[in-house]
């Protein structure tokens, strides 16, 4: 492949994106330097192969990413473009208003920087989470600092097509607004509910099911690198939390109402209507998130299959699933409690599924229905 953006490019900061665009580059023979003030992160990352740490005679970078977190993002990038007067400087913080602001008011030259945010990420942090293909199919927003260059705007689109993302162009502000409803607000949401369980018994534990799992996967994310987000995008992000707790009191209210109540037919009239609307309400949006590749959702049908918990099962469920002839559409694995087995949920087109069913019946598997 041809890569259109031109090295030596210098990593400043080395965790997960900073580290996973070093792989990236790196998988295209790009020059990759790299600068972090952690010692050891930036040796992981020389290990893992992101890049070499940066000399005193390296050549000069055509291209600077800064991958710090938000709060001192705007340092870093104004140091760079001090240290590098010829380069380009981008950054990759998920909060682009805060870091433009601090830009602004330090008098920085914003014709060399091009804000900007490729929308993944995993669970996991710092170098040894890294992974070339990070950013492969993800958007990756990027906003004119209002004086961008164009040369300046065109090799940051190079280095997210060059990553394999999709480039998106966006304010600033209606950026921070966005990630604020898709992003912080569901990683809050994760961590309360997660935090619901540090005093449940192992007892109710043991009775959780995909539906937490799903609900709270992000929880696990890093403390440190969250409170840091969300502070520097705190005006966008309590404003959705407002409205959430609007609509968390009415919910409360209406069950407030049913638990006084002797019986479904004695709840105070609205407030079974009340918390109906809640759940239909969940399912108008679920179903505006962009399905696969990007476009509009589709209702599938669901087979769900029961794969023994031992090696080689679901590779050889997915091959008997190939050879039934049948598009995999989307695919889901859950454990079942207490025993060896597991239910595999496949997604598939509805008029293939009956088919599906017969196929795999045929061939030994157990259809749960």
């Amino acid at each position: 492949m041809t890569v259109a953006t031109v090295g030596p490019v210098r990593v400043i900061g080395t965790g997960l994106l900073g580290a996973s665009v070093g792989l990236g580059l790196r998988t295209h023979g790009v020059a990759v330097q790299l600068e972090d003030p952690s010692r050891t992160a930036l040796a992981l990352a020389r290990d893992v192969g992101a890049g070499t740490p940066a000399g005193p005679d390296d050549p000069e970078p055509a291209l600077v990413v800064v991958a710090a977190p938000p709060d001192v993002t705007s340092d870093v990038v104004r140091a760079a473009l001090a240290a590098h007067p010829h380069a380009v400087v981008t950054d990759v913080a998920s909060v682009k208003g805060y870091v433009l602001a601090e830009l602004r008011a330090a008098g920085a030259d914003l014709t060399r920087y091009v804000g900007s945010h490729p929308m993944a990420g995993r669970e996991r942090s710092g170098p040894s989470a890294a992974v070339p293909d990070l950013f492969l199919g993800r958007p990756w927003v990027l906003t004119d600092s209002g004086a961008s260059a164009p040369a300046a705007l065109l090799a940051v689109r190079h280095l997210a097509v060059d990553l394999g993302a999709l480039p998106v162009a966006m304010d600033a502000d209606a950026h921070d607004a966005a990630v604020a409803a898709v992003s912080h607000v569901p990683q809050i949401a994760a961590s309360l509910v997660a935090a619901r369980l540090r005093t449940v018994d192992d007892t109710a534990l043991g009775l959780a099911g995909q539906g937490l799992r799903d609900v709270t996967r992000i929880a696990a994310s890093d403390p440190a690198l969250w409170t840091s987000i969300l502070a520097a995008n705190a005006d966008a992000v309590r404003a959705v939390l407002r409205d959430l707790r609007e609509d968390l009191d009415t919910v409360l209210g209406a069950l407030d109402s049913a638990a006084a109540a002797s019986g479904p037919e004695t709840v105070e009239l609205g407030a079974l209507a009340t918390i109906a609307r809640a759940i239909a309400d969940g399912n108008t949006g679920v179903a505006r998130v962009p399905g696969k590749h990007g476009g509009a959702q589709r209702t599938y049908a669901v087979v769900t299959v029961l794969v023994p918990d031992t090696p080689g099962q679901i590779a050889r469920l997915l091959a008997d699933v190939g050879d039934a002839d049948v598009n995999v559409e989307d695919l889901h694995l859950e454990h079942a409690a207490g025993r060896p087995v597991g239910m595999t949920s496949i997604s598939v087109l509805p008029t293939r599924a009956e088919h599906l069913e017969t196929e795999l019946t045929a061939r030994g598997w157990r259809i749960v229905r």
